[in-house]
């Protein structure tokens, strides 16, 4: 068992660098596909990003604190997961609105990716305290924040995946592959929600349906869009 150090206010330590990742990122997209960036500009306009913005942050404290309020001692909470599906509801909304039938999340790919990988750190040494913390196991690699009691580290996982998602996506990028090219994003939103529905059997959150907690159900939602996204493009391409 790894015992770690932990302390709740690490979690705001992990959160700023996520952002800088993040920012990084968003730089990398900026310096080597300007032109998706330019393109996505020309199909948006600044109220795209208030809709994606408004989305994120309803979604994040709605989902998170839908979950957390049934707790043992009910606390409110955001949720990266949560962003991410209000962010979608909010631009697919505003695409609606507007007209747009193209994806327009290609340029955020990378920077959600390394936000992911680096921010899931900070919630890991924050501890008990963050809530996310994985259920008990024998495994070698369990880590201990602080109650004596190894833990599956479930942010890890988490950061593992992504990361390896990011490499795959990215190499295919540099090939110009084209489901990187016009789905990276409906690609990513797959790969997130897969492994965040599987990491989610691995902690003690109250169940909804079943063995399913909130996020599970969340996470198929988040699936079937991107399924579906995919395969009305891919009819479209054959048609």
């Amino acid at each position: 068992m790894i015992h770690l150090p932990t302390a709740p206010w690490l979690h705001y330590i992990g959160d700023a660098a996520a952002w800088i990742a993040a920012l990084i990122g968003g730089g990398w997209v900026w310096r080597h596909r300007r032109a998706a960036v330019e393109q996505l500009a020309r199909r948006t306009e600044p109220s795209y990003f208030i809709a994606l913005a408004c989305g994120a942050l309803a979604g994040a404290w709605l989902a998170g604190s839908l979950n957390s309020l049934r707790f043992a001692l009910p606390q409110v909470s955001h949720s990266i997961a949560g962003a991410l599906a209000g962010a979608i509801v909010g631009v697919e909304l505003w695409k609606w609105r507007h007209g747009v039938r193209h994806s327009t999340g290609g340029s955020f790919v990378i920077p959600l990716c390394l936000g992911v990988i680096v921010g899931r750190w900070g919630c890991l040494f924050a501890g008990l305290a963050d809530g996310t913390y994985g259920t008990p196991t024998m495994l070698p690699w369990a880590v201990d924040l602080g109650d004596g009691i190894g833990r599956h580290p479930v942010e890890i996982y988490e950061s593992l995946a992504v990361a390896a998602f990011l490499v795959f996506y990215w190499r295919a990028l540099v090939l110009r592959r084209d489901w990187a090219v016009h789905h990276g994003f409906h690609a990513f939103v797959l790969a997130y929600a897969a492994q965040r529905f599987a990491w989610e059997f691995l902690k003690p959150y109250p169940s909804l349906v079943g063995p399913l907690n909130l996020f599970h159900l969340l996470m198929l939602g988040l699936i079937i869009y991107a399924v579906v996204w995919i395969a009305r493009d891919a009819s479209r391409a054959t048609a």
